[in-house]
């Protein structure tokens, strides 16, 4: 019932309606229109271990097997991997990088989960860039796959661990050509759309409040007053049958005029 009500009422004052939903429709292109599309590029690395292992042999008589470094993932590979993660999402690191906050370009390292700190997808290290631009987006993402191998180097140096045993990064997916994120013009403009279709709709029902207070306060005034009826040309006297004069009849006659 308040649906249909709803309707009669959008109907009924056309006027107002149609000139709301043409607005609407502009306030949610120009929202598309003013917010600017971004390029997002991904990138895939992985940590592997040298071919002789994780050790170093100091007997040459006895020097340590080679290794598959595909065959020889462990947890601690993980855990370097999410070192190295935690280490590049740090406002130093983005420094380094030329990003400062509120720039247009950013980035974003994660282990393929929304908590870097878990461990479960194993030695994979997943790069984002995210710019105005394809180029930017694919160089972003680029310096930062660089940076990781630079930053796991310089780990592994502070520990002293052996040359012949530090952990190498190996690109699994080059940064791809940046591909346009549709979703951010398109949630604005859907923000506007909505916001635009509310304020059209306590329009037309604010008019309508309106309209119906002022013919009730009318009907009231002439009623109070004592010449309602005449005012309205309506006489005291009334044919056989024919309906009374009363605040309803009156309320009616007001409305219609």
């Amino acid at each position: 019932m308040d649906f249909w009500r709803t309707v009669l009422v959008l109907f009924r004052r056309w006027y107002i309606t149609v000139p709301a939903f043409v607005a609407t429709l502009g306030l949610a292109g120009a929202a598309y229109s003013v917010v600017p599309v971004e390029y997002q590029s991904v990138g895939v690395l992985v940590l592997t271990t040298p071919l002789s292992g994780g050790t170093e042999s100091t007997d040459a008589q006895h020097p340590n097997p080679v290794i598959n470094p595909l065959m020889n993932f462990d947890q601690s590979l993980a855990l370097t991997a999410s070192i190295v993660i935690q280490q590049l999402n740090t406002p130093e690191s983005a420094a380094s990088l030329g990003v400062t906050p509120g720039d247009t370009t950013t980035y974003l390292v994660t282990n393929g989960s929304t908590n870097p700190e878990l461990l479960q997808t194993g030695p994979f290290i997943f790069v984002q860039g995210t710019a105005p631009s394809p180029q930017a987006a694919q160089d972003i993402a680029e310096r930062v796959s660089v940076l990781a191998g630079q930053v796991l180097d310089q780990r592994q140096t502070e520990l002293n661990a052996p040359a012949s045993t530090h952990i190498n990064v190996q690109v699994v997916v080059p940064p791809t050509a940046g591909v346009p994120l549709v979703g951010s013009p398109m949630r604005a403009a859907a923000a506007a759309g909505a916001l635009a279709a509310l304020a059209s709709l306590a329009a037309v029902y604010g008019f309508e409040s309106l309209m119906t207070h002022r013919r009730r306060r009318r009907a009231s005034r002439l009623l109070a007053d004592g010449s309602g009826a005449t005012a309205l040309g309506v006489t005291s006297q009334r044919a056989p049958g024919a309906e009374p004069v009363g605040p309803r009849r009156v309320l009616h006659e007001v409305g219609d005029r």
